[in-house]
């Protein structure tokens, strides 16, 4: 069964730009798209039933629109659309489970840190099984133009980046276009060195050597796997989080993994959550492969 690219819908302008830039991910990827609005039930007056006739229309319309929107730009593409009812987190964590990405409409980009990614968003990408994309509202634009890389971050073992690579490659495959792979990489206090890692370190001609060899090591069967994809290693010392911004600066998509072993909650990741606050461009979060 062919898994879609789903997008979620409420009718504001950042779903608006997730819906364009599914769409568009969809007709790359030969693949069919799903827009869905969750929706809850909540009675604000005196005439229940009328009230929720009333929820239930408007989430016909809202999906009505938006396909009418998408056929009109992409008319070969096939195109379903639910409005389900339920609460939104679990209604698009089911969703992402049937999905090969599921898209997200986000707030925009700033310093106030706290009211940029909404509740849904932060819990549904913490609980996703597949990768979720999250899309400003002025990116209706199609900013995914010619030059501009997918800037995906790298770090420890090979395995521990795998499923953020392979998104990245084969998304990068799928447009056309070039791939920077970042790892960051900072001085360890001296405490962390034990003699085994100061003999690793030794050998490889010190830390930045060392980190450079890490990374080829993880990129050589990505390379293999897709070898049409220019590829830029871009080895930097300072925090992830930096480091990455600065490189998704002139990106059309910046990915990263979500991170594992996270106290109990709606946790992502200091990378991620500054990625997903403070880019300028789409952000993928891949959670790791099963």
């Amino acid at each position: 069964m062919t898994r879609p690219v789903t997008v979620g819908v409420d009718g504001s302008p950042e779903s608006v730009a997730a819906a364009a830039w599914a769409a568009r991910e969809a007709v790359r990827r030969d693949l069919p798209l799903r827009i869905v609005h969750a929706w809850q039930w909540h009675s604000y007056d005196l005439a229940p039933s009328a009230d929720r006739e009333a929820q239930d229309e408007w989430a016909r319309q809202l999906l009505t629109e938006a396909r009418r929107t998408i056929a009109e730009r992409h008319p070969r593409l096939t195109v379903t659309a639910e409005a389900p009812e339920g609460g939104p987190v679990d209604t698009l964590v089911a969703e992402a489970a049937e999905a090969e990405l599921l898209v997200l409409g986000s707030r925009g980009h700033g310093a106030l840190v706290g009211f940029l990614l909404g509740s849904v968003g932060r819990q549904v990408i913490a609980e996703s099984a597949g990768p979720v994309v999250l899309v400003r509202a002025d990116d209706r634009a199609a900013p995914e133009a010619a030059g501009r890389e997918i800037v995906v971050g790298q770090h420890g073992d090979p395995e521990d980046g795998a499923a953020a690579l392979g998104f990245a490659f084969a998304t990068a495959a799928a447009r056309g276009a070039a791939v920077r792979v970042v790892r960051a990489w900072s001085l360890p206090p001296v405490f962390a060195y034990s003699p085994g890692s100061l003999k690793l370190l030794d050998e490889a001609g010190g830390m930045e050597p060392y980190e450079r060899k890490a990374l080829e090591g993880a990129l050589r069967p990505w390379r293999e796997r897709f070898p049409d994809v220019p590829v830029t290693e871009h080895v930097e010392m300072g925090s992830a989080g930096e480091v990455l911004l600065s490189a998704a600066a002139g990106a059309q998509l910046v990915v990263v993994g979500r991170h594992t072993g996270l106290p109990v909650g709606p946790r992502i990741g200091s990378v991620a959550h500054a990625l997903l606050h403070h880019a300028p461009c789409p952000v993928a979060v891949v959670p790791p492969a099963a």
